[in-house]
Formats: C-alpha cells, structure tokens, sequence
C-alpha cells in the first residue's frame, strides 16, 4: 500500500496541514521544531496505533483541544487506475478512547485498523535498538510481529493484562493469603507468553539473513552479524525456532519455579517480558563491544532487514519514513543506506541537505506547522 495524501487536524504543532503524497520520494524540509517530524509520526500512528517517538496520545493533541484527527487516504497494492483508494480516519483523544473509521464506517476496535498502512521507521535514536538495554529491542521484535501478522497485537496485549493482574495479586498478597490463585495467572500468562515467544522466534528465523547483508550494505565491509534470543528462563537450552515445541513446558516450569521468588519479591520476575535479543558483530556482544560507528550501521541494518522480512511476507514494501537520519550519519554510511534504499514509498525529513544521489520528487516546505509544496524536481 501506499500513501496519496494526508491531512492533520489539531496534531502536535498542525492546526489544519494538508499534503499530497507521490509515489517515490518526498521530502519534508526545513527548520528545526516547525513540524516536519509530527508528519512522519502522524503516519506512523496509522500503522501502529502509536507514536514512533514513545509519545503517550495526549501529546498528540495540540494544547489547548480535546482531540487531534489524522486522516489520509491509502492505495492498496494491486488496485485498478479507477478504484478509489481507502479513507482512514483517525480521532485521537487527549482523554477518553479513540475513534477509528476506514471508509466512512467505524471500526468496532481501534486495533481493526492494524494492517490497512505499514511503515519502516528510521530515526536519530534508532542507536538505542543497539546500545539501549532489552525493552527497546523486545519492542523492535513485538512491532516487526504486528506488522507482519496483527493478530500478534491481541496476543501481547493479554500477555501485558495478565502480568499486570499478577503482579498486582503479588503486590497486595499476604501470608493468610492462598498462593494457588496465582495458578489462573501462571496459566494464562504461560499461554500468552509462549506463543509470543514462538512468534519472535520465527522472525528472528526470517531476519537472520537480511541482517548480516543489510550490515555489510551500510557498513561497506562484510561481517558476521546475528542475533539471539536470551530468556533466562529457558535454562541452558538455547531458543530458536527448531525448538518451538520446548517453549510453553519451559516456561511453564520456570513460573513455578520461580513462584516463592515472586512472593517474596511481589513481582513476577521471569517471562518473556524479561528477554533479549542480543546482537553481536564477529561473535562480540554489539551493545559492549561494537564501536558507535559499528553501532549505527547495525541498528540501519535491523530497520532495513525488518523492512525486507515484511516486504517478503506481506508482499508489498512499507511506506519507508525517515526522520532527519542523514544529518547522524558520516558521508560513507549515508551514501551506502541511500544505494541500498529499499525501493519503496518514502517519507524523509531534513533540517539541511541530503545526500546528492537521493532522488526527491517532490519538496514540501514545512515552517510553523503549516506545508506548502514548493518545488518538484522530477527525477
């Protein structure tokens, strides 16, 4: 699918933005905190229901409104010239539950909507997926998950609602207190927590391969880039996905295992929401060991493999947002992600200049909130 235009209501620093979208390249450009990023993540926000930037929805909102509305018009792959492209419409509320509607009609659920837009997202903070510790990486793995499959949304979302049920069991329990009520929650949460398991372990199956090539594309030289699954649950049995079957009687056991530790510590201290996915460059842990140069290359090269794993997949590329990435990368590694750019849709913003072999079509100016499209270069 692909973007044809965009309007924004009341979002972040947008009173009332409109913009038509091609099909190449269009880049967002000017000043710093006039608005160019709150486009990028106003799309993002269509595909998965939240902001790439970690905001909560009430930042979304403009001071001052009760609500802000992002609407945008999407091309599905393999439509005919004459079909009309799909209208989403998004009401995000400062306080209070969203309203989505696809084509005039509201879905029952926000989460419905999961699927109609994907993106690949490429922003300055993207080091943290490497230098950061586990949440930002499980996150990384859980969104390739929902990208390729929405049903994953519903699954870490009852993992999320019983540990959060279990830990506030273990929180308020007391000695008079029964500890075989934890026995509902173990279950479910073993339940929840094993197929979110498999679920990550079939993608890291799928992204071992485009990892190591996209690295060596960015980074200009080969080198030896994987990435494992760490669950410290799982004992010394190493977890991947010849080992599916093992992963819900593993967890299962750590759970009671670990059950007196939780008791005392009211916390439920083992479970997928623990686990990692340590990168490493030449056998070497990249978060201790990689150089910050070898660092970005490896967190371009998780993007642009989670890009090509959804493109594989789904059988259609995300539309690519890339948010002021040039202005962190020296000249060697700009040249090499702009040779190896997914051919694809993008959206890309710059406080400055862009690498010369970007081929814009279109450059829309942004200053005060407010867009005007002031030069097509056509290339």
């Amino acid at each position: 699918m692909q973007l044809a235009h965009l309007w924004l209501t009341d979002f972040r620093g947008h009173q009332e933005s409109e913009v038509e979208v091609g099909p190449g390249i269009t880049v967002f450009a000017g000043g710093n905190a006039q608005g160019k990023t709150s486009v990028l993540e106003a799309v993002g926000w269509l595909a998965r229901m939240s902001s790439f930037r970690g905001a909560p929805d009430s930042a979304l909102v403009r001071v001052g409104c009760e609500k802000a509305i992002v609407r945008a018009e999407i091309v599905p792959a393999n439509r005919g010239p004459d079909v009309r492209p799909d209208l989403i419409e998004a009401e995000i509320a400062a306080a209070g539950r969203n309203r989505v509607l696809l084509n005039r009609k509201p879905l029952p659920r926000a989460r419905d909507l999961l699927g109609s837009l994907r993106t690949t997202v490429f922003a300055p903070d993207d080091l943290r997926l490497v230098k950061a510790g586990p949440a930002e990486r499980r996150t990384e793995l859980d969104d390739l998950l929902v990208a390729l499959s929405p049903r994953y949304d519903a699954v870490q979302s009852d993992y999320e609602r019983v540990l959060k049920h279990r830990n506030a069991w273990l929180r308020t329990w007391s000695r008079a207190d029964d500890p075989a009520t934890l026995d509902v929650w173990d279950e479910q949460m073993v339940r929840a927590g094993a197929e979110l398991v498999r679920g990550r372990l079939k993608l890291l199956d799928r992204l071992a391969a485009p990892l190591g090539k996209a690295y060596g594309d960015v980074a200009g030289a080969a080198a030896d880039v994987s990435g494992a699954y760490e669950a410290a649950w799982a004992g010394d049995v190493i977890l991947d996905e010849t080992r599916l079957d093992d992963v819900a009687p593993l967890l299962a056991e750590a759970v009671a295992r670990s059950r007196s530790a939780d008791l005392e510590r009211r916390l439920t201290l083992v479970g997928p929401h623990r686990d990692d996915w340590r990168l490493s460059i030449d056998g070497l842990d990249a978060r201790r060991y990689a150089s910050q140069g070898e660092q970005r290359s490896l967190a371009l090269a998780v993007r642009l493999a989670g890009h090509v794993v959804i493109s594989d997949v789904v059988g259609e590329p995300p539309v690519l947002l890339l948010d002021d990435v040039f202005s962190e990368l020296d000249e060697s590694r700009a040249n090499n992600l702009v040779a190896h750019m997914p051919i694809a849709q993008a959206l890309v913003t710059t406080a400055g200049t862009l690498p010369p072999g970007l081929p814009a079509e279109r450059v829309v100016w942004v200053a005060g909130g407010r867009l005007e499209a002031r030069e097509e270069q056509g290339q």
